[in-house]
């Protein structure tokens, strides 16, 4: 298979995955298996796709030009290769998951569900294979109308209101702000090409355009792209948590979130260069604003009894992690960017795949409702705890190497008031996370507490967890695949 088909069936799998599992609807395991097969080919695909990029082979594919300079184009480079082996090689482990907790928690409409979940991630490999501005505004638009169904799916007052803030919040950044600043590129550049080294370095050496405009178009991009929640723009994602915790898991680590950073750090690499970022005034500002997230995210989940509003909040300060590196834009605050959509999504999907296990097998939600727990949920609340240290950046997890990364790059760029905001939060991060597993485990179990007699939570909803913690552990042991690309990625546009 060549690497251009390979990337075609990458995103054409999941959509022939949504078409069966619309049609065997009515035959739950059937439906279930399609959806499965159809994970299991989008990542051999985007393996594929690995290979020849690893090879530094050229991977492209155009499909029209409306309008001169503005094509609706992929082309496969190594960030974007990250971002879709996460997401396709997630995606499978997360439908197994699915399988467990939809049937335990007797969910509705769970064949719209599964459609809806594959649409979402072919919309997620288009955004992370294109070539320009303009497919990546298109498909960055597309994965927030899939995901708006996922949102409301439970079709109650509640859903539906938080269905409201989320579509909401996420058009209006990106028709208000994220749009304008693609216009603004195409007017100054001539054209909304990823392109190594970036685009807008001549056209301010021509004196075309002044620092100041260009630090305001950087603002655009980072607040137009709400889905990275950089404070204000973060309110959607708590009141997302209505949705299924299945859904919860795919907008916190694979999906929706990972596309608002991914977007920061391709315009920060391919649009302006991170030599252009460096220089410019509003990167410090814009990056100050990133790291006043991180620790007031962080602050406000150390406050959370629900779970899930608590590990909402850890994702909105670790998102910023994300973004505040590609501001800093040293280059080992990019790779470890780049490293972090990866480290960042195998321990935050545990969490959320623990959350849910919780919920089915022992119908709590609230953190001080777990005392104990850890007894009768080893497993789960084991693989949470190891998602926990993945999240703080403690060994042996991959969340290690990325904030090391992180503080390395920033400390060199002599920012140590940032410096500061990172290791104070994941000192909180400490504080909100692994005081979980504590009482779970060290705690005993508060008569109160006990609705039922319960143990694990579905087999199905057990080796997903297994499978995401192991992942976890792996980055850590074995980070050569995705630190090759970030690598490689720096390599190319330094």
């Amino acid at each position: 298979m060549s690497p251009e088909t390979a990337m075609i069936g990458a995103l054409l799998a999941p959509l022939v995955g949504a078409l069966l599992v619309w049609l065997l609807g009515k035959t739950p395991n059937l439906r279930e298996a399609a959806a499965l097969l159809a994970g299991a080919a989008t990542f051999g695909c985007v393996l594929r796709v690995a290979q020849a990029v690893l090879a530094h082979q050229s991977v492209a594919l155009q499909l029209f030009e409306p309008a001169p300079g503005l094509r609706f184009a992929f082309d496969v480079e190594p960030l974007g290769l990250v971002f879709a082996l996460v997401a396709s090689l997630l995606w499978p482990v997360t439908t197994l998951y699915s399988i467990g907790y939809m049937r335990a928690h007797h969910e509705q409409h769970q064949t719209r569900f599964y459609c809806f979940f594959a649409i979402t991630i072919s919309a997620v490999l288009a955004l992370a294979f294109s070539a320009n501005l303009v497919t990546l505004f298109v498909c960055y638009e597309a994965i927030t109308l899939a995901t708006f169904p996922l949102v409301t799916h439970a079709n109650d007052r509640t859903a539906w209101h938080a269905g409201r803030i989320y579509l909401g919040v996420l058009m209006g950044t990106s028709i208000g702000l994220l749009l304008f600043g693609v216009v603004a590129v195409q007017s100054i550049a001539g054209t909304t090409e990823f392109t190594p080294g970036g685009v807008l370095s001549a056209p301010l050496a021509l004196g075309n355009v002044s620092k100041a405009t260009l630090g305001v178009i950087l603002g655009l991009f980072v607040f137009g792209a709400g889905k990275a929640a950089v404070m204000p723009v973060h309110r959607w994602l708590p009141n997302a948590m209505v949705a299924p915790t299945p859904v919860s898991a795919l907008l916190h680590a694979v999906a929706v979130v990972k596309a608002g950073v991914f977007t920061i750090l391709k315009v920060v690499i391919y649009i302006f260069g991170i030599d252009l970022v460096r220089d410019l005034d509003a990167h410090t500002v814009l990056a100050y604003v990133a790291g006043f997230t991180v620790v007031a995210a962080s602050v406000i989940a150390l406050g959370k009894d629900n779970l899930k509003e608590r590990l909402a909040y850890s994702t909105i300060g670790q998102l910023s992690y994300i973004v505040l590196g590609a501001l800093v834009a040293m280059p080992q605050t990019i790779e470890g960017a780049g490293l972090h959509i990866a480290t960042h999504a195998a321990g935050k999907i545990t969490l959320f795949f623990g959350a849910g296990a919780i919920l089915v097998a022992a119908h709590k939600k609230n953190v001080s409702e777990l005392d104990g727990i850890g007894r009768r949920m080893p497993i789960t609340m084991g693989c949470f705890f190891l998602g926990a240290l993945s999240i703080i950046g403690l060994p042996p997890t991959g969340g290690t190497w990325s904030k090391l990364l992180l503080v390395e790059g920033t400390a060199l760029a002599n920012h140590w008031p940032l410096v500061g905001a990172l290791l104070l939060s994941s000192l909180l991060n400490i504080a909100y996370l692994l005081s979980i597993p504590a009482r779970a485990f060290l705690r005993p179990e508060r008569p109160e507490h006990v609705h039922h007699e319960h143990g694990e939570a579905p087999w199905a909803c057990r080796l997903a967890m297994l499978a995401t913690a192991g992942l976890t552990l792996a980055l850590f042991f074995f980070p050569d695949l995705i630190y090759r690309l970030v690598a490689m990625l720096v390599t190319n546009v330094s």
